[in-house]
């Protein structure tokens, strides 16, 4: 895949780009408290509220970059819902026991299908409430 471009943005191999979606209240909270919690300069936020041409950069729908979060990690692979959250906890020294532990096989199977029944449930609320 090639890398996605953006202005101003890092290109140490080590950073991650984290693509939220700020207009989902529970997201936009989420990551504000993501990033309070990293001391990791590695890690670029990227609100596809604001530019809606980020989901293009990742070869996505639109809706399915508002649903899920979305990580290019340091190998330029696009991590998606749990996955992508796994990434980010690796780079956020308090929070590494949590890549760990949502990494286990049968844990990660299980955690999946609840991030994305989750993800779902919470994309068609944001809908509901015409939060785009």
């Amino acid at each position: 895949m090639n890398e996605p471009t953006h202005k101003g943005s890092s290109t140490e191999p080590d950073t991650i780009r984290v693509f939220y979606n700020s207009a989902c209240p529970v997201c936009n909270a989420g990551i504000k408290s993501q990033q309070g919690k990293t001391s990791d300069s590695a890690i670029e936020y990227e609100d596809v509220h604001l530019d809606n041409n980020l989901a293009h950069k990742l070869k996505a729908p639109l809706a399915f970059v508002r649903e899920r979060l979305h990580v290019v990690d340091e190998r330029q692979q696009i991590r998606v819902g749990l996955d992508a959250f796994i990434t980010i906890w690796r780079h956020s020294p308090k929070e590494r026991w949590k890549a760990k532990l949502f990494s286990l096989p049968g844990f990660h199977a299980i955690a999946v299908v609840g991030y994305n029944l989750f993800a779902r449930v919470l994309y068609r609320w944001n809908q509901s409430r015409n939060h785009w």
